[in-house]
């Protein structure tokens, strides 16, 4: 168990956050959105327009269900734990941690969902999303930190201190 996996809505800090803990912890840092354009070649909004979301997913099912990493902190997308497969294995792999924001912060800091690659089934908007992905961040979570409203060295502290709690 020397891996961390972020999850949590787009825009909930998943990459600041990772790099900070990466550098925190003397470990390394990965991101699955990165690593998916890598391995398709194309931007997130691209795969979704030109592929749709069902290949969009098993794309990022893919990628979750392979990771081998090692001492590393990973930043998911915000998708990722629609993927029963994908999580248990990152379950396997470390600990998770759900990065929860308001769905009012989320509204604010997302302003580009159409261009940001942002998951939405058919007729639903962000709130639908948030709704939806809510109970499935819960569930896979080992530790739950609550980012609403706080500064970036605050939210740091807390995962680190509830990290600390997880491994005494």
């Amino acid at each position: 168990m020397d891996n961390l996996f972020l999850i949590g809505m787009s825009g909930a800090g998943k990459s600041t956050l990772g790099v900070l803990l990466a550098k925190a912890l003397g470990m390394d840092f990965l991101d699955t959105d990165i690593l998916l354009q890598q391995r398709t070649g194309r931007l997130l909004q691209e795969l979704l327009d030109e592929e749709g979301m069902e290949a969009f997913l098993q794309a990022e099912e893919d990628i979750l269900a392979s990771l081998q990493v090692h001492r590393c902190v990973v930043a998911t997308g915000g998708s990722a734990v629609y993927s029963r497969r994908g999580m248990e294995h990152l379950r396997q792999c470390g600990r998770i941690v759900y990065l929860r924001v308001s769905y009012e912060e989320i509204a604010r800091r997302v302003t580009d969902i159409t261009t940001r690659g942002v998951v939405l089934r058919q007729g639903h908007d962000l709130r639908d999303a948030y709704e939806e992905r809510l109970p499935l961040y819960e569930r896979y979570s080992d530790l739950t930190v609550d980012c609403t409203g706080r500064q970036i060295e605050e939210t740091l502290r807390l995962i680190l201190a509830g990290l600390a709690e997880l491994s005494s």
